[in-house]
């Protein structure tokens, strides 16, 4: 029943988590919204069509992640119930599978940085500029979410260790 409780609890931090993408889409949106509607200046009108993909972008991202995890929460219990070991075992290999890909995404993400910086910094014009900074932006705030969930997601991986002990 631990093993249960554990699972549950790691899947509503995670539904907690993920509004943090759909506030920030909501944010870019905003922002895309008050350039098209107040922007002046080229550089301005610039960064509405970046700052839109970008609020979409995330905000896919954290809709997706909100309702598959929502949903793991009723599935944890029903497939908990109906096989508890075989639970633990499924449960741990897709955390080994999450903590590796997390490796790939702290590889790649600030890859993506450093070549959007060299486009700020090479390309001077307008739409390049609004395109390598939206995505440094858009790329820091996968970073800093993802950065919570991997902390979770290793912590959830030790206490499923130490549960599958005790038991």
């Amino acid at each position: 029943m631990e093993i249960l409780k554990v699972a549950t609890e790691w899947a509503k931090a995670e539904v907690f988590s993920t509004r943090f993408f759909i506030i920030f889409a909501t944010l870019f949106l905003a922002a895309s919204a008050g350039f098209w509607q107040m922007g002046k200046t080229e550089l301005a009108k610039a960064y509405i069509i970046p700052l839109l993909v970008a609020g979409i972008l995330l905000m896919t991202i954290g809709l997706g992640l909100f309702f598959t995890n929502k949903a793991r929460i009723t599935q944890f219990e029903k497939a908990y119930n109906e096989d508890a070991s075989a639970f633990a075992a499924s449960e741990m290999a897709r955390v080994e599978s999450t903590l590796k890909e997390y490796t790939v995404v702290f590889k790649v993400v600030p890859m993506i940085i450093v070549v959007a910086a060299l486009l700020v910094i090479f390309l001077n014009t307008p739409t390049w500029r609004a395109i390598g900074i939206t995505t440094m932006a858009m790329m820091i705030v996968i970073l800093l979410v993802d950065g919570t969930a991997h902390a979770r997601i290793a912590d959830y991986y030790k206490e499923l260790q130490s549960v599958e002990k005790q038991e």
